[in-house]
């Protein structure tokens, strides 16, 4: 990618103050608020606040509200972005101030990890019950990495992100990704396991997966890991979904089958007990996917919960002759 010579000069003015180059820094290894940052540089507020808005306006950063806070980070595309993290690569590793800027980073994300572990702690047990309940997360895991494939993946969307399991488990596939959740107190513990993974190309965002502040066409795959039994209309979700797929993308769907287990509505809120294949099948229709393949992963007990995995893909780049979608049984012996 190249640059026209007076946008490189004004990039190159804008990265060349020191402040900016050590925020340039430090925003390249993960998401982080004007709070943070002011207690990393011990500089003010208002003058942070303003070196941002500079490295904005030249698009070397991305900012995105979550409530009351705002996010930061370095953008992943564009000749600016290329070149930014060109000049990052150069900095000497054993610089002093860096060196000190680091160790301040690790601080904030420490805390960071503390207060979501302390959330992830107050629901581990109510979690751990409804694992206990279905197919096990390892027969899953590998029955969505054999359907995803090994050929990489350039942008994936995981809608209803959670604890970022789906972002975390596919990280070796994908070149950049985003994970959307309702709940704030999710995404900080799924900010807190990317930074221990040391993953810097996902990031996560507060949203209404049924209305996504997000450009259509942008993702070749985007994923919806046990969120449709929350919602009373999922369909919504999944024509979302639809929308921001780029042509040929694929949309995959992880979510329980149906079964009888009233309880779960009153003790963990979920509004649908389960979806068929042909319900599924027939929203997928509607909106115009192509099923590909559905499988279904037994329980390691008998009166636990079969999940389903849905794997569809955008029509517009399949041929007339796609071969109808199969469906897979896929049992775990106890």
């Amino acid at each position: 990618m190249s640059l026209p010579l007076d946008t490189l000069v004004d990039v190159l003015k804008t990265v060349g103050e020191p402040t900016r180059f050590r925020l340039l820094a430090l925003l390249s290894r993960g998401d982080l608020t004007v709070t943070d940052l002011t207690e990393i540089l011990g500089q003010s507020q208002p003058r942070i606040s303003r070196h941002l808005k500079l490295l904005a306006e030249d698009a070397l950063i991305d900012r995105y509200q979550e409530g009351a806070w705002a996010y930061f980070r370095l953008q992943q595309d564009g000749a600016g972005a290329t070149l930014v993290r060109t000049l990052l690569s150069t900095a000497a590793a054993d610089d002093p101030v860096l060196l000190r800027d680091g160790e301040r980073l690790s601080a904030v994300k420490r805390q960071r990890a503390e207060r979501a572990q302390a959330y992830f702690s107050r629901n581990a047990s109510e979690w751990d019950e409804l694992r206990r309940l279905h197919a096990s997360d390892a027969a899953v895991e590998q029955a969505l990495l054999k359907l995803v494939g090994t050929a990489p993946i350039d942008s994936l969307l995981d809608l209803g992100t959670g604890t970022g399991w789906i972002l975390q488990l596919l990280a070796p596939r994908y070149r950049r990704a985003i994970g959307v959740d309702a709940s704030r107190d999710m995404l900080s513990v799924a900010r807190a396991n990317l930074d221990k993974a040391g993953i810097l190309k996902a990031s996560v965002r507060h949203a209404d997966i049924l209305n996504l502040p997000l450009e259509g066409q942008d993702f070749d795959l985007v994923t919806i890991h046990q969120v449709l039994h929350f919602l009373d209309q999922p369909e919504l979700a999944i024509a979302e979904a639809a929308r921001i797929l780029r042509p040929g993308g694929r949309l995959m769907i992880v979510d329980l089958a149906p079964h009888k287990m009233e309880h779960l509505r009153e003790d963990h809120a979920h509004v649908r007990l389960g979806f068929s294949h042909e319900m599924i099948s027939d929203w997928l229709e509607k909106i115009g996917l192509e099923l590909d393949k559905t499988i279904d992963i037994a329980p390691d007990k008998d009166d636990g919960l079969t999940v389903t995995i849905w794997l569809a893909r955008d029509r517009r780049m399949l041929m007339a002759d796609t071969p109808p979608a199969a469906a897979i049984s896929v049992l775990q012996e106890g």
